[in-house]
């Protein structure tokens, strides 16, 4: 293996220290004039990243030049089934625009770890909430040696400020769980489109309601 020179591991320390840019959102249900507009956001505002945080789809349709006009910018895309689509339907998606389905898994950027749970507690595709934590867990023990963690859902956590805006979608347990034993920095959700753009705290963690016309985080 050839040794490194001094410029180029100087290059990868401060690539490792360098702020991540995320643009996320969720809760596009097909909508490719949205789509088109978060990208054109993604480009403007030089993110490093876009993570998209579930219903992708309108009840499995609408599947078309959803992903597109993010990978015609060259966008690096993380994505996440939620309550309108099957796990599958995201692994199609993400086979045909080579980009990543974080269902159950977990990627590295630099020092910063991101790792997900698709899905909700509720509807045709639902999951129980045993499987919620125990597919974040998967995850997050894949990155938990780093030094900043970033976890991304569909649903939003029990008790917490969003669940008030619904009587329709209780938040999950599950994902209250892993605040808790995994303490996140930071935990991206959609779902609640009543609650779009609420943040708040749970414990150390951030939790922030991304909704449909997204949100930049920098970490």
């Amino acid at each position: 293996m050839e040794k490194k020179s001094k410029e180029e591991a100087k290059e990868e320390k401060q690539d490792l220290h360098k702020k991540l840019k995320i643009l996320a959102a969720g809760d596009i249900h097909g909508d490719t004039s949205l789509a088109e507009r978060l990208a054109e956001r993604a480009e403007k505002e030089k993110c490093d990243l876009v993570i998209l945080c579930g219903d992708l789809t309108m009840m499995e349709r609408s599947t078309d030049n959803i992903i597109g006009p993010f990978k015609k910018r060259n966008e690096k895309v993380l994505i996440l089934p939620g309550n309108h689509e099957t796990v599958a339907t995201a692994d199609f998606l993400a086979e045909l625009y080579g980009v990543k389905n974080i269902h159950g898994y977990s990627v590295r950027y630099g020092d910063v770890g991101i790792f997900g749970c698709g899905g909700a507690n509720i509807g045709l595709f639902r999951l129980e909430e045993d499987e919620i934590y125990g597919l974040l867990k998967k995850g997050f023990d894949k990155i938990k040696y780093l030094k900043k963690k970033i976890m991304a859902t569909h649903v939003h956590p029990s008790d917490s400020k969003m669940e008030k805006f619904t009587e329709i979608f209780p938040g999950s347990e599950g994902v209250r769980k892993a605040i808790e034993k995994f303490n996140p920095d930071i935990l991206l959700c959609s779902h609640v489109h009543e609650a779009e753009g609420i943040e708040e705290k749970i414990g150390n963690t951030k939790v922030i309601n991304v909704g449909k016309k997204g949100k930049i985080i920098e970490i």
